[in-house]
């Protein structure tokens, strides 16, 4: 938490910042009907900025009620998700139609093709909704091109002043895969629009109105001069300065009760009424994403990466301290978000800005720094509105609220100790490795031992007929135990996002799962709980090897499968069930039996299986000697394993 310079604190020059929002600006008040202009950089001669127009019309905001939200396309979006649940983010649907309609109709994919072939680096920017379109621009181009390495030079992202666009499920996958970085959003402190979309459009029946406002070609969007003078900076025009107050205070109650929530989560504490709220009123699910610099307003630039942080400035940032400062604050959230590249140009002068980092550390108080450090934090939480002061907050639900900035601290302060216990919930779970990898050893070396006795492991498991077979179930149990802690805890998100994505607990999950699920299955059937509950596959997989599958998929870029080389165990016992049963069934089966086999050889050749599946009296060759002999004569498998034979 310290005061550092731009390049240092955001890893973007001050240059190519004015260049984004001089063109973002220069976007928003053209009148050609394109959406969107291609410009080079004169900053960096590597570097093409490509800024995309905002909207101005409800419907492309908000496309259905309340908040206009749906899941994120997969096809165009697939790292967008929970891994381990498998959950899609969640985005504002007309902002993701609309970038979808400029990628398919416009030439969008040209302009960034000739950019590569220059080997540039490619600036996607926006202001106001031209914003959420260049943070799918940017997903786009992270999805097809860097993470797929076709192209080795990351985007970059910068907008200003633009409304939320996704939900917290977004923002763990940017995590996750090391994106963030690539984010970057300037915000006003009274900005209105980047707090629009916390509120449900039934609530905001002046926002066509405010649109209007903010439209750069729409006629008398402001007032002409005064007879006796200039018009004062703070007027706006008659009809956006009479709903502007109404319209102001109907968004911030939301994001009063958006915030306020997710503070009780993050603290971890039951507040019973706001659970009761929330079961009859829905909340947005709108969250923050990347970094954020909020500008003060009067030259200084805070930089903030924590989301959950930056959703609670966006509340308390934009608070006054007495009704008679309504009227004047609703006319300024306005005003300031037509004010960026002035006020860039001014902060931009100066040399240092304020990181919010160590959000721990934060004083609760203005005369709680105990150095230079706290000094400077202080100084930056009262520049956006924090100071140490009983405010009277017209964020009434349903009454006014008064409290003090200790509350808007005690947040941050709660932001930062979720990011802390995550952390130290990894530390916990990283101390279980080696007792993993140890019960892991054994449990190979009992597949080995079990080989050298022309038995397979899954067999003589499933019969249970040795010490050696009780003594591997213990250690099943055992790791059982340590995976299904660490799965709880994904459930809930209780990591940090980037665990997921770490090779060394990708390479654990896989081996875990390929000794040890079969041992799962084969105490499934031994027990015929197949009979009671219905397939391992639909009923009985536990998570454990679900979300370990999962990890694997999307490191690698493997299409997503249910049947794979830890499980094929489940559907044999299946199939030989359906064979047994009825000796005319195989070709309703032949499909799922095709897919057995040609996963099978597979897995042979990329050593994923032993060679102990092939034993004579393993349920693997049973099942295969039950299939017709006109299949198997003929299959790639019987090929692959009369060329093993005669080698």
């Amino acid at each position: 938490m310290a005061e550092r310079g731009i390049v240092e604190a955001i890893g973007v020059s001050e240059e190519l910042i004015k260049e984004a929002c001089s063109l973002s600006m220069k976007t928003h008040k053209s009148s050609y009907g394109k959406p969107y202009i291609v410009d080079k950089s004169s900053a960096s001669l590597d570097t093409v900025l490509i800024s995309f127009a905002a909207t101005w019309v409800v419907n492309d905001w908000y496309a259905h009620k309340p908040f206009g939200q749906t899941k994120i396309d997969p096809t165009l979006f697939p790292s967008a998700r929970s891994i381990s649940n498998d959950e899609k983010a969640v985005v504002n649907v007309a902002f993701q139609r609309r970038f979808k309609e400029i990628l398919q109709t416009s030439s969008l994919k040209d302009k960034v093709s000739d950019a590569m072939k220059q080997m540039k680096k490619i600036v996607f920017t926006g202001h106001s909704a031209g914003g959420p379109i260049a943070t799918f621009a940017t997903l786009w181009f992270l999805e097809s091109y860097i993470r797929l390495e076709k192209y080795h030079i990351p985007p970059l992202c910068v907008t200003f002043g633009a409304p939320l666009t996704s939900n917290w499920i977004f923002s763990h996958a940017l995590g996750r895969e090391n994106w963030s970085r690539f984010y970057i959003h300037f915000v006003m402190r009274y900005d209105i629009v980047p707090r629009v979309l916390l509120t449900p459009l039934s609530s905001i029946e002046q926002l066509q109105k405010i649109l209007h406002f903010l439209n750069p070609g729409a006629k008398n969007r402001l007032p002409e001069k005064r007879k006796h003078g200039s018009r004062n900076s703070m007027d706006v025009s008659a009809e956006a300065a009479h709903d502007a107050p109404d319209f102001f205070l109907t968004v911030m109650r939301s994001a009063f009760c958006v915030t306020n929530y997710a503070a009780c989560n993050q603290m971890e504490c039951a507040n019973q009424i706001l659970e009761s709220v929330t079961s009859f009123v829905e909340l947005s699910p709108y969250r923050a994403f990347g970094t954020y610099v909020f500008c003060s307003g009067n030259g200084k630039l805070v930089v903030v990466k924590n989301p959950d942080a930056v959703l609670q400035l966006l509340f308390y940032a934009s608070q006054i301290s007495s009704e008679a400062e309504l009227a004047e604050v609703a006319q300024r959230s306005l005003l300031e978000h037509l004010g960026y590249e002035k006020e860039l140009q001014e902060s931009l002068q100066m040399t240092d800005m304020v990181e919010l980092n160590n959000l721990e550390g934060i004083p609760l108080t203005s005369d709680g720094a105990t150095d230079d450090e706290s000094a400077t934090i202080n100084a930056a939480l009262n520049d956006l509105g924090l100071e140490e002061v009983l405010f009277q907050r017209i964020v009434d639900i349903p009454y006014n609220v008064e409290m003090q900035s200790t509350r808007a601290r005690i947040c941050l302060r709660a932001a930062g100790a979720l990011e802390k216990r995550k952390i130290g919930n990894q530390i916990k779970i990283d101390n279980h490795r080696q007792n993993i990898k140890d019960l892991l050893n054994r449990i190979e070396e009992y597949r080995e031992r079990c080989e050298t006795h022309k038995v397979g492991y899954y067999d003589a498991f499933r019969r249970q007929k040795d010490a050696e077979d009780f003594e591997s179930n213990v250690r099943r149990l055992e790791l059982a135990g340590m995976w299904d802690e660490l799965n709880e805890m994904l459930k809930k998100y209780q990591l940090p996002d980037g665990f997921e994505n770490r090779k060394e607990w990708i390479e654990l999950g896989t081996m875990y799962r390929r000794l040890v699920e079969p041992l799962d299955i084969a105490n499934y059937y031994r027990h015929y709980k197949n009979e009671d509950t219905g397939p391992y596959m639909i009923k009985g997989r536990p998570r454990r090897y679900r979300y370990t599958q999962r990890w694997r998929e999307h490191a690698e870029k493997m299409p997503g499968g249910t049947i794979s080389e830890s499980c094929f165990w489940a559907e044999v016992e299946e199939l030989c069930a359906e064979l047994s049963s009825n000796q005319t069934a195989f070709e309703k089966v032949k499909e799922r039996v095709q897919h057995v086999e040609q996963g099978m050889l597979k897995w042979l050749r990329g050593k994923e299986v032993g060679l102990d599946v092939l034993l004579e009296d393993s349920t693997f060759a049973k099942w295969w000697r039950m299939l017709p002999l006109h299949f198997t004569s003929r299959s790639e498998l019987a090929n692959y394993l009369r060329e093993k034979q005669s080698s």
